[in-house]
């Protein structure tokens, strides 16, 4: 019993000693300021188990819009205005800290989302922009009718709902039409309804397991154990997405072999099969472009560009159902620029500044991703504060966009507030960082081209074609509004409306 009791008192003497020297040792590399983390777990209790982003943000006005956090044994820094994320996303813009759910089938090691900006990274980059996502291609003749024909099925989809009464579940019916464009944009074939949802389903549950309060974030050290089983879970939910992309992958190849002249499409596809041809077996930008590669690069394409339109589209219907007269200013506005025609084009675009104003508008109360993990691959200097190597540093994007200095009201949904500024705010970001929707440095979002361009036609091609109005249980109790993140910020609550056709 006295050598227990010895044992237990060494043990809390030598855990209070430590957390002594780091408190010690915090102050002495003048670190930001931040909570004072509690022993062993740091300031956990001030973020897990809340909405991180909202949680980061109430903490940032006491501490400051540079300030920093324990989580475990993880330092964070997080920024909260647009002058320190400037500091981070433009002048230190290093690498990306993933989960470590990420590591589960090797995603992590073949992810754009998270690779550091090497030649690896850069490839994936090029590959991306060059030959799916640049302005160039997207308004080709090979992609320009995938995207039209997307916002027609979406619109035939609400149309079969609309003519039985039955609600709409806005989210999922721009889900559906985005899923089946990025296969069709990487494999030039289609999605079955069985496949489709299942896809769907998968990916989803993927996403939620990634994301889940996790020991081996906290605690490195303890990762490979795999405490929680997350790692596993994230594999196991992956692997399914993975198999079918395969199944394209070995397809085509397979055709490619026997001499399928038909085989040969240009698609994401076959760019990346005539590259693994070409290198022969040898390295190219660090690594192979190989079955890894190729299958972990479509599944960030993938789901990216998916939850990102569907996500704004949700928000911004359920914004302008609670706000009649803005709805009623962007029909107005679609009808004298669209007329008689049965959906809105890219080439539209420009002439509706009220729709660019409206998902704006969203964009900024709804940040896409709200957090915006990157990590510090040198010790720096941000504001007279050192961010050591190693750390984790995290643009609270949804905080930057609800800094009232920068934007007067912010909580409130004021799409006039875009049509008012002297000089134009890009979907590319503000020039002084107040707004960032797609991040914004050598990390701006690789989706961002095509997101742009099917946020607006099918939020404008919805309005100009339907009129909405929430069934009468919602309009009774109001629009939840609450947030769930996943791989984007999305509605706790899928956003159900009824549609009238109009056109």
């Amino acid at each position: 019993m006295a050598f227990f009791l010895v044992l237990m008192s060494s043990l809390l003497f030598m855990l209070l000693s430590s957390y002594a020297l780091q408190l010690l040792t915090d102050v002495r590399r003048r670190l930001p300021p931040g909570p004072t983390p509690l022993p062993v777990i740091g300031n956990l209790l001030d973020v897990v188990g809340k909405l991180p982003h909202r949680s980061l943000a109430q903490l940032a006005e006491r501490y400051g819009p540079l300030m920093t956090l324990r989580l475990g044994t993880v330092v964070v820094i997080v920024a909260s205005s647009a002058a320190t994320a400037r500091e981070v996303l433009q002048t230190h813009n290093n690498g990306r800290n993933p989960p470590d759910a990420w590591n589960g089938m090797g995603h992590a090691a073949n992810s754009v989302f998270v690779l550091p900006p090497r030649r690896r990274w850069r490839a994936l980059r090029r590959i991306g922009a060059e030959h799916l996502l640049s302005p160039r291609r997207l308004d080709g003749d090979a992609l320009r009718p995938l995207l039209r024909d997307a916002v027609l099925g979406m619109l035939g989809r609400v149309s079969e709902l609309a003519a039985s009464g039955a609600p709409v579940e806005v989210g999922h019916a721009a889900f559906a039409s985005m899923m089946d464009l990025q296969w069709r944009a990487m494999f030039s074939a289609g999605l079955d309804e069985a496949t489709s949802g299942e896809l769907h389903g998968f990916a989803r549950e993927a996403v939620a397991h990634s994301l889940r309060p996790n020991v081996s974030d906290f605690f490195p050290a303890l990762a490979a154990a795999d405490l929680q089983r997350v790692r596993r879970g994230f594999a196991t939910h992956v692997a399914r997405v993975y198999q079918l992309i395969d199944q394209q992958i070995e397809k085509r190849r397979n055709a490619r072999q026997v001499g399928d002249g038909d085989a040969r499409t240009d698609d994401l596809l076959d760019v990346m099969l005539d590259m693994s041809e070409e290198q022969g077996g040898k390295d190219v930008d660090d690594g192979l472009v190989n079955q890894d590669f190729m299958r972990a690069f479509f599944t960030d394409i993938f789901l990216a560009a998916n939850d990102t339109v569907s996500g704004t589209i949700e928000w911004a219907m359920a914004e302008l159902l609670q706000d009649p007269q803005s709805m009623t200013k962007l029909q107005q506005e679609l009808k004298s620029v669209v007329g008689s025609k049965t959906h809105v084009e890219y080439s539209d675009i420009d002439q509706l500044p009220y729709l660019q104003a409206v998902v704006k508008e969203t964009l900024r109360l709804h940040a896409v991703v709200p957090l915006v993990p990157n990590k510090a691959e040198a010790t720096v200097k941000i504001q007279g504060h050192t961010v050591p190597k190693g750390s984790t540093v995290l643009v609270n994007v949804w905080a930057v966009h609800h800094d009232a200095e920068a934007w007067p009201e912010p909580n409130k949904f004021i799409p006039e507030r875009f049509l008012q500024h002297e000089q134009e705010v890009s979907f590319q970001g503000a020039a002084d960082f107040r707004f960032v929707p797609f991040s914004a440095g050598r990390r701006t979002c690789l989706g961002l081209p095509m997101a742009t361009r099917m946020i607006h036609a099918m939020l404008g091609s919805l309005l100009h074609c339907f009129e909405w109005t929430l069934p009468r249980e919602v309009e009774e109790s109001g629009v939840d509004m609450s947030e769930r993140v996943g791989i984007t910020m999305a509605m706790a609550t899928p956003l159900q409306a009824i549609a009238c056709r109009r056109i």
